[in-house]
């Protein structure tokens, strides 16, 4: 007894749990899939690529003659070179950088051990349960990246989380990033499209950081992709010469559907993937040595009946895997995956697809994650529901991947077994009222009480709860503070250049 008496004197309550980390410190380790021999293979097939089929660099003459002064074989616009030459250009760019957030508290590392999760890009459609399918506009565009920038689970706020379509094409990009700039304070990308749009990011980027910081740290990043089969058209190379000549990153991602934009075998097109990547990666080494650049890869299988994509198929999956390993070899960070769904709406296919897809991403290693959240459609549509949901799950993986088994003199509990008698009970232990407050991961949208307790609350299912989840986070939401001068240096910027461009709405 006096044993037991001693053991419940060191009860003491758990503290609060400590704010979600700015971005997950992998402690997990990879799953790798290939053996050395299958590695091989596939990094041989990558060399033959650039040294015998090689990649066209289409549509802008600066960047065949950045690779031709370099020395690389052109013919008409195909640029083929030595493997080892490519492969030594890669290793030029960092392993792991840190994006700067506007909070340094919120400021990501990419590469090594880290992975970085952002929500869906690019959807021209929004749905939300009250409000159906719908185009994007502005208010809802400004609402996703409040909930962004108040879930602890994203640590990035992407950029085109829905299309405004409600703004010219030649005008939004404006928009959109003074909304990310302003309405949160997480690290978030830079426009694309055109080079005067990238040039637009990086110098709204230098008003918010000023140009001493951004001259020797990345604070923005550009997210294009390749135009697959192995070509790199203007919009990847103008991109590159305005980010990276700025020291800012790249991430440049091969947009394959196995069967269409690559041959219908994996193998191959992953091996694809990892060529058309890293002939840009050394494009952007030979534009700065040193500047930033994540690989890549978003390679999905297709209904070879309708030629649909379909998302969380075998296939895919394992090109997950295949790709971590053979990015983590060639030095490189790694994008790819997500919570990837055909659904239309928030269901079970929806739920089975976006886990397989996003259970494989976060095993593989991938370092940044595009549509981590909010992807419905093939990525035509962002959830208002979904986002909340999947973003709900990816805290069961970052405890997964920061926390993985703890093996620790506390996790072993075994002053617990002093109190508790045979055929006793634990809950009221000294060990459970110092530890239950983060004992397990708490999701805050499943539901699991009793049916009475459901029925009780409305029988409510997930859809509705992530509904009234993100109201109330909307209802809470307050913006973070940002200096007064530099919020006017950004709007001022905004109204000059939107008087010097007219309206267009392609």
């Amino acid at each position: 007894m006096a044993r037991r008496a001693r053991a419940s004197r060191d009860r003491t309550t758990a503290p609060a749990g400590a704010p979600a980390s700015p971005f997950i410190q992998r402690t997990l380790p990879f799953f790798d899939v290939l053996d050395e021999e299958k590695l091989v293979k596939i990094e041989a097939q990558v060399d033959w690529i650039f040294e015998e089929v090689g990649i066209a660099f289409r549509d802008d003459p600066e960047a065949l003659r950045i690779w031709k002064e370099a020395g690389a074989r052109i013919e008409e616009d195909t640029v083929r070179a030595d493997a080892q030459w490519i492969r030594s250009l890669c290793a030029k760019a960092p392993r792991e950088f840190t994006q700067l957030a506007r909070n340094p508290t919120r400021s990501v590392t990419i590469g090594g051990n880290s992975q970085v999760f952002a929500p869906i890009y690019g959807a021209p459609f929004v749905r939300d349960l009250e409000g159906g399918r719908r185009y994007g506009d502005m208010e809802s565009f400004e609402k996703l990246v409040k909930l962004t920038y108040m879930h602890p689970n994203l640590h990035h706020g992407g950029l085109v989380i829905c299309e405004p379509c409600d703004v010219p094409v030649s005008k939004r990009h404006f928009d959109m990033l003074f909304a990310h700039m302003t309405l949160s304070d997480k690290p978030h990308l830079g426009a694309i499209t055109e080079m005067s749009r990238a040039q637009d990011s990086v110098d709204m980027a230098e008003i918010v950081f000023g140009k001493e910081v951004m001259d020797s740290n990345c604070v923005i990043m550009g997210n294009v992709n390749t135009n697959s089969p192995l070509l790199v058209d203007k919009v990847v190379t103008e991109a590159v010469r305005t980010y990276s000549a700025r020291g800012q990153g790249m991430v440049v991602v091969p947009f394959i559907l196995t069967g269409a934009m690559g041959p219908v075998s994996t193998a191959a097109s992953v091996a694809q993937a990892m060529a058309e990547a890293m002939m840009v990666c050394a494009f952007t080494q030979l534009v700065r040595p040193g500047a930033p650049f994540v690989l890549g890869n978003f390679l999905s299988s297709m209904s070879l009946k309708s030629g649909a994509p379909t998302f969380g198929m075998p296939e895919p999956v394992v090109s997950n895997y295949a790709i971590g390993q053979l990015a983590r070899r060639a030095g490189l960070p790694l994008r790819c995956g997500g919570s990837l769904t055909a659904s239309k709406i928030e269901d079970a296919q929806a739920a089975y697809e976006s886990a397989d897809s996003m259970h494989s991403t976060m095993l593989a290693g991938a370092n940044f994650v595009l549509h981590s959240a909010g992807w419905m459609e093939g990525g035509l549509c962002t959830g208002f529901e979904k986002l909340i949901m999947d973003a709900d799950r990816l805290g069961s993986y970052q405890k997964v991947l920061s926390q993985g088994l703890d093996t620790s003199d506390e996790a072993f509990a075994r002053d617990a077994y002093a109190e508790v008698e045979p055929g006793g009970h634990f809950l009221g232990s000294g060990h459970t009222m110092r530890n239950y407050q983060t004992a397990f991961y708490e999701p805050k949208l499943s539901d699991s009480e009793n049916v009475e307790s459901w029925e009780e609350g409305g029988s409510k299912d997930m859809r509705r709860r992530a509904y009234e989840r993100w109201n109330q986070m909307l209802n809470e939401y307050q913006a973070p503070p940002m200096d007064e001068a530099v919020k006017e240096e950004l709007a001022a910027y905004v109204a000059r250049r939107k008087e010097e461009i007219p309206d267009a709405w392609y």
